[in-house]
């Protein structure tokens, strides 16, 4: 558990977090943003990160790891070359749906959807909440005849992408987990006291709040 949390810690350090009313690629609404550009600003910490999730992504034998762009693509590279197999990344495009719900595809380029197929892949993302792009990812790569054997992450925020997991009946891997808070439009919060979505974003130290939910989660857990 120490070791969990000891994880959990470097990697929130590492997301600067901002407060905000902000629409997600998923189209879900947060009151929390975090700066994953940053993520791999410093590459030796994300080295370590990507090992220890790519031990337990070997567990499922994949032939390739796939990632979506930007970067989470970066941390499938550094699991594919810990692993010794193909790289591959998917990228996103816009789409016109009728409803809010995942206005985003991704794909997998062309010269590579011939190599994905008939090959045992594990999706791998840095961060996921909603999972607007590993679900695009795992669409696409059903698509180009590939068997998704597994999802992997640094850290998972919220249930949903637990739930898609077990619906397609595939592992989720991830060496942090913490609550998120993801609403739909017709039930945000936010939206219902007139605060607009915007780029102006405040600054936020959101490692207390994570640790706060993590106790919360704790304290839930003993008897």
């Amino acid at each position: 558990m120490t070791g969990i949390r000891d994880t959990q810690h470097e990697l929130i350090q590492m997301l600067p977090g901002r407060k905000g009313h902000f629409r997600f690629e998923s189209g879900h609404h947060s009151d929390l943003w975090l700066d994953l550009e940053l993520l791999c600003l410093h590459p030796e910490p994300i080295q370590r990160f990507a090992e220890q999730l790519s031990s337990r992504i070997a567990a499922y034998d994949p032939e390739g790891v796939c990632g979506p762009l930007v970067e989470g693509a970066f941390v499938a590279l550094l699991v594919a070359s810990r692993l010794a197999v193909p790289f591959f990344y998917a990228e996103r495009t816009e789409v016109v749906r009728s409803h809010w719900q995942f206005p985003h595809d991704y794909r997998i380029p062309g010269a590579q959807r011939s190599e994905v197929r008939g090959r045992r892949i594990a999706i791998v993302n840095d961060v996921i909440s909603a999972g607007s792009a590993v679900r695009g990812t795992f669409a696409d790569l059903q698509a180009c005849g590939a068997k998704i054997v597994a999802i992997g992450c640094l850290l998972l925020l919220g249930s949903g992408a637990l739930q898609f997991a077990s619906e397609n009946e595939v592992p989720l891997e991830r060496l942090a987990a913490l609550p998120g808070t993801l609403w739909t439009p017709s039930e945000c919060p936010l939206c219902a006291r007139g605060v607009p979505i915007s780029n102006e974003q405040i600054s936020y130290d959101w490692s207390q709040h994570a640790n706060e939910k993590e106790s919360q989660c704790e304290a839930q857990r003993k008897p």
